[in-house]
């Protein structure tokens, strides 16, 4: 069972927050993200968005069910946002993405954008009735039908009310990538090549003149994401 809080001074460099103002900060609970790439939801709302001054403020909010995540009310502190979650406060919306410095970062988008959610594939599994499950980033899974249609990297767009898939981005040479890691963290580029390492090593993806390894790289396409915004 994990501790609902950890120290400043042990939370991951992605947080944004200062080190020394406190002692404690809420820690996510275990979710589909992994703890450098999601913060709790009320450390979102009083810390980052300044929406509330204390985390009772935070809680009474939660408790009006007027804040949602991919589109769906939730009422826990420690809930989880994390890369490409949509969040919803009242009538404004907020996708998380990673700056260039690797800070998590909530920016503002508009009601169409945030009716829509970019999902990595991170695994494909058979289960009861050899129906094949999408294995998604955020922890969530889908049937599909076509299993060779979808494979391991690429991207889904899904409509946030239906969770339907809209597009399909497809893990290949020449498609538009957003760095979720590395040296080139929050940036753009166009994968050139994908190398399969014989070896315990993890596979690369090179683009044009560096390379990164397989997890660090979301497919992305034409799909729109704030980055000048919390890039500026």
């Amino acid at each position: 069972m994990s501790s609902s809080h950890m120290k400043r001074l042990a939370m991951p460099r992605s947080w944004p927050l200062t080190r020394k103002t406190d002692i404690w900060i809420s820690r996510p609970r275990p979710s589909g993200h992994p703890i450098e790439r999601c913060m709790a939801l009320g450390v979102v709302l009083r810390d980052v968005l300044g929406v509330a001054k204390s985390m009772r403020e935070a809680k009474r909010a939660l408790a009006t069910r007027r804040i949602l995540v991919d589109g769906r009310v939730t009422t826990d502190m420690r809930r989880g946002v994390g890369v490409m979650d949509v969040l919803t406060v009242g009538d404004e919306h907020y996708r998380c993405v990673l700056d260039t410095n690797g800070k998590l970062r909530y920016a503002s988008i508009s009601a169409k954008e945030a009716a829509l959610k970019l999902c990595r594939i991170d695994g494909k599994t058979t289960i009861k009735g050899g129906v094949t499950q999408l294995n998604l980033h955020d922890g969530r899974n889908i049937n599909v039908k076509d299993a060779n249609k979808y494979n391991t990297m690429d991207t889904l767009v899904l409509a946030v009310d239906s969770q339907k898939i809209k597009k399909h981005h497809k893990f290949t040479s020449g498609a538009n990538c957003y760095l979720i890691g590395g040296s080139h963290i929050g940036s753009t580029a166009t994968m050139s090549e994908y190398v399969v390492k014989r070896s315990s090593k993890d596979n690369e993806v090179l683009f044009g003149d560096f390379g990164t390894i397989v997890d660090h790289v979301f497919v992305v396409a034409d799909a729109s994401l704030p980055l000048d915004e919390v890039n500026a």
